[in-house]
Order: C-alpha cells, then structure tokens, then sequence
C-alpha cells in the first residue's frame, strides 16, 4: 500500500506546518521579530479597551443631585458646628447662637435630601441598626447622630437662656455648664462630619473616587470649614466675625492646595473633571472659592463685603461637592479608569515578588 498523495491527506495526517507561507531569508545573525510591541515576554498584542456590548466595566451608584446636596449641607453643618463653637468659648454670643441655628438647619436639611434619594424616609433609621466600624456609612450615620444631639442641646439652651434671669442663680450656671457641654460635643464630631463622606465617596469602586482617597476628606473638611465662615460671615456682624474670617481664609487655602495635589496625583484619573458636567463645577468651585478667601481676608470688615465674600464661600464649596460627584460619574462610563489603574497595581505587585490573587497578601496601594 502507498503513502497517501498531497490531495488525500486530512487535517490528522497532515504536518501542522505545510499550510503556512514560506518565510523570507534571514541574513546571518539575524532574529526574528516577536509580537508584542517589542516586548519579550508577551505574547499577544495589548488589550484595547472594550466591553461587552458598549456597557462599563462597573456600575455606577443611581445618585442623583440629593447626594451632592447632601454632601454640600453636611460640610456647612459641620463648619456652622465649629464656628459656632469657637463663638462660645470666646464670649461672642451672636457667632455662637446664629452658627448653632445655622449649622441644624443644615443637618435637618441634609438628612431631607438623604431620605430623598433613599425614596422612603424610614430607610435612613435602618443604618442605626447596628454599628459597623468597617462601614463609613455606618460611622458617618452615628457621626451625624451626636453632632445633631449636641448641636439640638446647644439649640435648646438657646431659647431656655432667653427665660432664664441674669442674676448668676444656680438655673443659670447649670445651663452654662450644659451650653459648654454641648459647645465641645458640636466641636468634637464636625470635623468628622465635613470628612466621612469624603471617606464614603473613596470606598467606591468609582475610579476618580476611589484613587483619591488621600486627598478627598481633607478637601470635603476645608470645604466645609470655607461654607460655615462664609455662612457666619452673611448672618453676623463684621465686629464678631473676626475669628470666621479667619477659618474662612484657612479653609479656602487648605481646600485649593489639597484639590491641586489631587489632580496631579491622579494624573490620567483627573481627566473627568476637564469633561462636562464636572469641568464648568471645578472651574467655578476655584473661581468662588478664591474670590471668598480674598474677599473674606480683604473686605471682611465690611458688612457688604463680608456678605459678598461668604456668598462666594458657600458658592464653592457646593460647586465642590457637585464636581466631585459628576466627576466621579463620569469615570464609570470608559472601561480604562477601571483597567488602568488594575494592570498598574498588578505590574506593581509583580515587581514585588507577589501576585495579587495570592491568598494573605494585601492588595498593593
């Protein structure tokens, strides 16, 4: 029996090699070229950036502006909270009454727009459950808790003071006793008020959230220190906002310097805030917020120009609030903020020795 001919060969019988085009010569010495870009170890082309059907590598949260709104009321309760506190250990009495009303207006308008966007108010009881220190929005709900209970105390003093006699009887040293009481309580959990939703944001997977995770709570306490100023510089008299203005021109610098690092540190991430909707909030955010700081530091004597100035204030810091919020939207719709940053931890953790799926090893940072 014969060999079977050319023609008569199947896929099984046939060397895998015969199909394929002859190569051209190579000169002496001469390798050939692997795919990969030039890259020795790979072997397939890079990964363009894709996904299935169009649709994003993750899933955006369904916020809308109450959560931005929140974000922003939260901010000026807290600095309301502080100003007003300072107002009371230094003896000015309308810094510390009109911050106190000031910063629980904003708590109670803050926990509106929370239940707004849950669709049914009872929903915001269900985080007082339980306490669940790895959860930042289970510390922030507790958080939100005692700064409402002390600043509600401080609020109530407030109006039994007014019935109260002057004459330095035991009723008007205990509520003095429980007004500084309140004073210290509004000023131990603002800061951690204006911060946790900062916190909250970068625990998202949310690319532009989640990498900034350093710079968002010092941005969001800043913000929110330039808000309460800026608000205690509309509603009090020049003669005792001296000490707003002062945390008003503080809050404005802190709040550019630690929004600058950011940007740059996150480099390709920072691309969602030069799109629309974020680019016209960040641009104005820097606008407003730096014609506060000046005018706060410059004009502040001036009841007009005091009132110019926290108006610019409380412009910027919501504009802050707001192009963070869409910036962070927008860098869930391309898959390359999500991929990016992914084969930049893993070739990070492949130069260390480690791969990022072993079990026991901490996700590099």
């Amino acid at each position: 029996m014969t060999a079977p001919g050319p023609s008569t060969q199947t896929s099984a019988t046939r060397p895998l090699d015969s199909d394929r085009p002859p190569a051209p010569p190579r000169l002496p010495g001469e390798r050939r070229k692997k795919r990969g870009g030039g890259d020795p170890n790979a072997t397939v082309p890079e990964a363009e950036f894709r996904s299935y059907y169009g649709q994003p590598v993750i899933k955006a949260p369904p916020w809308e502006w109450p959560i931005p709104a929140y974000l922003f009321l939260g901010g000026l309760a807290a600095g309301s909270g502080l100003v007003s506190a300072g107002g009371h250990f230094i003896g000015l009495e309308k810094l510390r009454t009109r911050g106190r009303w000031a910063a629980i207006i904003a708590t109670a308008a803050g926990g509106a727009a929370l239940a707004h966007d849950l669709g049914r108010p009872e929903r915001a009881l269900n985080m007082m459950r339980t306490v669940k220190v790895t959860s930042p929005m289970s510390v922030g709900s507790w958080i939100l808790a005692g700064f409402g209970a002390f600043t509600g105390v401080g609020v109530g003093l407030e109006v039994i003071r007014k019935w109260l006699p002057k004459d330095g009887g035991i009723g008007h040293h205990f509520v003095e006793f429980v007004d500084g009481v309140a004073a210290a309580g509004s000023a131990f959990f603002a800061p951690p008020l204006a911060a946790y939703t900062g916190v909250l944001l970068s625990d998202t997977a949310l690319p532009t959230w989640h990498e900034a995770y350093r710079e968002l709570p010092f941005i969001f306490v800043s913000s929110g220190i330039a808000a309460g100023s800026g608000l205690a510089m509309i509603t009090t008299p020049p003669s005792e906002t001296a000490p707003a203005r002062t945390l008003a021109v503080i809050g404005a610098a802190a709040e550019l310097i630690a929004g600058e690092i950011m940007t740059k540190r996150l480099g390709e991430l920072a691309e969602p805030y030069h799109e629309e909707p974020a680019k016209t909030y960040h641009l104005a955010s820097k606008i407003l917020t730096v014609a506060g700081g000046l005018g706060a530091a410059l004009l502040g004597k001036s009841r007009v120009g005091a009132a110019l100035s926290g108006l610019a204030l409380l412009g910027g810091s919501a504009t802050t609030r707001f192009g963070v919020f869409e910036a962070g939207m927008k860098s869930a719709e391309d898959p390359k903020y999500t991929i990016k940053p992914q084969r930049a931890r893993a070739a990070k953790a492949a130069a260390a020795g480690r791969g990022i799926t072993q079990p026991g090893e901490e996700w590099p940072t």
